[in-house]
């Protein structure tokens, strides 16, 4: 506990460290009241019968989780960051297949801006096209008016707000701490935890008077275990030794070190759950019966998050796109050009394609064990359901929520014990440095 007071003492001691604290607090405050103010003509009682009948809902509250309860609140931030995101997806695709795109890639800093130009504008059009599907499906619900003025200026609130939060986003990356995008989606997510654990609680003490609470200890101890395994997902490395050819130029003698390449075993982060979901959901958009299927059947399965055939074809998708992504983001031929520039190679293989095809085998392997993780953590929610766990509560035990979670908390906490370092201060931790995700797979 002594350590821990330390530790804070330290961090308000830095003025550069405190002042982005605050400016990250006070944008997060601003985005969370943002997030209660409800959409002008939206009937009060109606909205309060459609966030109980959503809470229930696993559907439902998979996609309230992601704009911490805005969605079914009607907000004007009901949309979130979550259109930015696709755009930014959208975008990382197309430089696969158009070369313009690739070159912006390839230009540094000013090719950013120009891919940031259009992810925003592709941001733009996609706020329209899902905030007139969102006011359509919501008119009913909410007896919300059907006229054509009321659709046009409320698709134009929704836009905005979520301009706004994409702002605030930029602003906590410039001036608070960590990726602001990344932070805004982690604090919606935190916003539900608290009523989450509250329901499972009293739910708890309903249903099987004193068991009950021993089945609520049982529930935070797996969610305690799951959340362990996705810090040992998200850090996991395998470290490729390289060795550093010896050079001489003039009187000083360079390289004849030894350095390791840090492969992750899950490169492609949250990227496949969210590709997988995004597909999940096409389903249940293009009902007109969003919040409960009815008349069973195949497709119908597709509309609960709990049946088998939904985690079935989500595992399948999420083992795929693992590998998909990461070859898109691991070169294994790139890496070992660059080595070989730089007169490293791998102890006992041969540099060029040998080295290529050792790095390749390396990845796949290693790959392997991620992408069966990565899939059994997307589908933990629905064991947790099956197991009688609340639906809100059971959102926090996998999937894509957990993993981001896990990813933005560890990245802020490397970048405070950064600072702390720079000081001079011990870090956030006795054992070692914290690790982050790193630049592979962020968004």
């Amino acid at each position: 506990m002594r350590k821990f007071v330390e530790t804070i003492r330290n961090i308000f001691k830095i003025e550069e460290l405190r002042q982005r604290l605050g400016i990250t607090i006070l944008l997060v405050l601003v985005y969370r009241l943002g997030s209660f103010i409800v959409l002008p003509g939206v009937d009060v009682n109606a909205l309060n019968e459609m966030s109980s009948a959503a809470s229930n809902s696993a559907m439902m509250s998979l996609l309230d989780m992601f704009s911490g309860g805005a969605f079914t609140h009607a907000s004007i931030f009901a949309l979130g960051i979550m259109p930015y995101i696709s755009a930014s997806i959208i975008v990382q695709l197309l430089g696969m297949v158009i070369p313009k795109f690739k070159k912006w890639q390839m230009e540094g800093e000013s090719g950013r801006r120009e891919l940031n130009k259009i992810t925003r504008w592709l941001t733009v059009a996609i706020l329209i096209i899902q905030g007139s599907a969102y006011i359509i499906s919501m008119t009913g619900p909410l007896n919300l008016p059907a006229s054509l003025s009321f659709r046009i200026i409320s698709v134009i609130i929704l836009s905005a707000g979520s301009m706004f939060v994409l702002w605030l986003g930029e602003r906590i990356t410039e001036r608070g701490i960590g990726n602001g995008v990344s932070f805004i989606i982690m604090i919606g997510i935190i916003a539900r935890f608290p009523r989450a654990i509250a329901e499972a609680f009293s739910d708890s003490l309903s249903a099987n008077g004193a068991g009950g609470l021993v089945l609520f200890l049982a529930e935070i101890i797996v969610l305690v275990l799951v959340i362990a395994g996705a810090i040992m997902l998200v850090q996991g490395v395998r470290r490729v030794p390289i060795q550093y050819a010896k050079r001489v130029e003039g009187n000083r003698v360079y390289g004849g070190v030894r350095q390791y390449l840090p492969l992750k075993v899950n490169a492609a982060n949250v990227m496949p759950i969210i590709f997988a979901q995004a597909l999940m959901l096409i389903p249940a958009s293009m009902s007109t019966r969003l919040m409960s299927a009815e008349g069973g059947g195949f497709w119908a399965s597709f509309m609960d998050s709990t049946s088998f055939w939904y985690n079935f074809v989500l595992f399948v998708l999420i083992f795929a796109f693992t590998y998909f992504y990461t070859a898109i983001m691991i070169n294994p031929m790139q890496i070992s050009e660059d080595l070989k520039k730089n007169n490293g190679f791998v102890p006992g293989v041969k540099p060029g394609r040998a080295t290529a095809e050792y790095i390749d085998t390396i990845m796949s392997r290693i790959t392997l064990p991620g992408a069966l993780f990565l899939g059994v953590v997307a589908i933990m929610p629905a064991f947790a359901s099956l197991f009688g766990v609340t639906t809100s509560f059971a959102q926090f035990f996998g999937g894509t929520s957990l993993i981001i979670m896990v990813g933005v908390i560890l990245d802020t906490l490397q970048q405070i014990e950064s600072y702390l370092l720079m000081r001079h201060y011990d870090g956030l931790m006795e054992s070692g440095k914290i690790k982050g995700r790193g630049s592979i797979g962020a968004y």
